[in-house]
């Protein structure tokens, strides 16, 4: 019998060993989950009512089973309890309250007993060799890893990393690369997630930040520093720009980035499966790195529009093709290299678009000002758009203009302050006619052309505009406005129609430019009616429960 237990012994040791080691887990974690395993299955022997303990030494592997109970005057649960006089036989000056330790003898475990015992060790085992996997790899996001592609689900491929598994799904592949069981593959590590089933490795190959980590892996001095990848963006599959700067006046950053023969970018290319790469001096001038952005093409002139983060870039006839690339890629990368929308436009479209523009501020000024189309056309060639900068810039400013005059200059502005009240009391009377409260004109920032908008999208009392968040109240329309032009020739209708279903419709005063801190302001005014009425409305409900 002793030898049996001997052997029983050197075998838990063994195998908590064993499972240590292959699962890279700390051994007090599997020797914990046996202890659980044999509490279990002696709770099922001795009653699950019991409150029974197991403790295994780690370095004999001696076993001891115990129930643990306390000492009461009057017992009223046996399994947990037990009076003054048991309690004397357990442990002599035993008290009221004391808790005892009743050995127990060890169990031999049957088939079914030993069957539970496994699966609690396994899920333990399990759960701690996720925790590990887990803390391993939570600060590892950003890094580019290798591993051996172990299988390819739903077009999603899995990846061993060694201890874990990544998953680098459909989206993040690149375009025609076809995966195959037992290949190395690099990826860059998207996020590390922890979920029920484990902790769950995301990984990319078609994120920017892959190629800018293959380039530094590459080109040393961007490693040490010296060189810095400003902006990236990627067609993956197909083509990519980047924009380089270099910290060191004597290290040009291009040349540093192509390489000896082009060694270094076609080490890149060829981890990317071909992709083809434009390496692009950065600039702090937006204009001259919009220009460098959309090489090859040859730009002819640059309007950045602030306000709306939009460039408008003019380029010879020959070069819109160019400019513009197959499906709009140039361009599209350019304007993700930038963040601002580009729109390009030939020199014929562009001065088509300024006499337009030209003709309608003619137009607006001769209208509303009452003046010839001679002076509404010099107001427009000084630069005058809106009927707001003639009423309000410095008279002197006016006079100055060449064959104007102070008194000119005074009934200019008069006839603009007129227009501007008469435009507003249109606006107001619209407004109303929409059923929109007066209430809604008193708050901050607000004017009656706005109050009209919102006006026509419903939102015509307090509580309705409190419900919005502040990006449904000023988000500026991005996805239609940043859609290529549609004269591409390589766009085709099905291109067209896609970019429109893109279309993101923006904040409902999105055209207007306000600001986070304005729609901010205009919400928190529009509920603080809510926040009145709560005093009143406990002071109501106080009253009622007193009477």
């Amino acid at each position: 019998m002793a030898s049996a237990i001997s052997a029983n012994r050197a075998e838990l040791l063994a195998i908590a060993n064993s499972v240590a080691t292959e699962k890279m887990i700390d051994k007090s974690i599997v020797i914990e989950a046996m202890e659980e395993a044999i509490q279990k299955s002696a709770r099922n022997r001795y009653g699950a009512e019991n409150d029974i303990r197991a403790k295994l030494d780690p370095r004999t592997g001696d076993l001891r089973l115990w129930r643990v109970v306390e000492v009461v005057e009057e017992v009223e649960d046996y399994f947990k309890q037990v009076d003054l006089k048991a309690a004397e036989k357990l442990q002599p000056g035993s008290k009221v309250g004391d808790f005892l330790v009743d050995p127990l003898p060890a169990v031999e475990l049957g088939r079914i007993d030993a069957q539970s015992a496994k699966q609690v060790i396994f899920q333990k085992v399990r759960d701690a060799e996720r925790d590990r996997q887990y803390e391993e790899f939570k600060d590892r996001a950003g890094e580019v890893i290798t591993g051996v592609i172990k299988s390819v689900e739903f077009g999603h491929v899995i990846v061993n990393l060694g201890r874990a598994e990544g998953v680098i799904r459909r989206d993040q592949q690149i375009p025609r690369e076809v995966p195959r069981v037992g290949e190395r593959v690099r990826a860059w590590i998207m996020k590390v997630e922890r979920q029920n089933r484990g902790p769950q490795i995301f990984l990319s190959r078609a994120h920017p930040e892959f190629m800018k980590k293959l380039f530094a892996q590459e080109v040393p001095e961007i490693y040490d520093g010296i060189i810095e990848i400003k902006a990236a963006a990627r067609d993956p599959g197909s083509r990519a720009k980047i924009g380089v700067i270099s910290r060191d006046s004597s290290i040009d950053p291009v040349g540093a980035c192509v390489g000896m023969k082009g060694s270094r970018v076609q080490a890149v290319v060829q981890e990317l499966q071909g992709e083809k790469i434009d390496i692009i001096p950065w600039s702090e001038d937006t204009a001259t790195f919009v220009v460098n952005a959309l090489q090859p093409a040859t730009v002819s002139r640059v309007v950045i529009d602030e306000e709306e983060s939009r460039i408008e870039v003019v380029v010879p006839d020959d070069q819109l093709s160019l400019a513009i690339g197959r499906r709009g890629q140039n361009v599209r990368l350019a304007s993700s290299l930038t963040g601002s929308a580009i729109d390009i436009m030939t020199e014929a479209e562009a001065s088509e678009k300024r006499q337009k523009e030209f003709a309608e501020r003619s137009k607006m000024f001769e209208e509303e000002l009452d003046v010839d189309e001679t002076l509404s056309q010099l107001l427009v060639a000084e630069g005058f758009s809106e009927l707001e900068e003639v009423a309000y810039i410095d008279i002197a400013e006016l006079a100055a203009i060449e064959g104007f005059d102070e008194e000119l200059g005074q009934e200019l502005q008069s006839r603009a302050l007129e227009a501007l009240e008469r435009r507003e009391e249109a606006q107001r009377e619209e407004r109303r006619g929409l059923g929109v409260e007066d209430d809604l004109a008193e708050l901050p920032h607000l004017t009656e052309a706005m109050l009209v908008t919102l006006g026509k999208a419903g939102i015509k009392t307090l509580d309705d505009l409190a419900d919005l968040a502040t990006d449904e109240l000023i988000a500026k329309k991005r996805g239609g406005e940043q859609r290529r032009r549609n004269n591409n020739a390589n766009e085709t209708r099905r291109d067209r129609e896609r970019a429109e279903r893109a279309e993101d419709k923006g904040g409902v005063l999105g055209e207007y430019g306000l600001s986070e801190e304005q729609g901010n302001e205009i919400i928190m005014a529009a509920r603080a009616h809510w926040f009145e009425d709560e005093p009143a409305a406990e002071e109501a409900a106080h009253a009622e429960s007193s009477q």
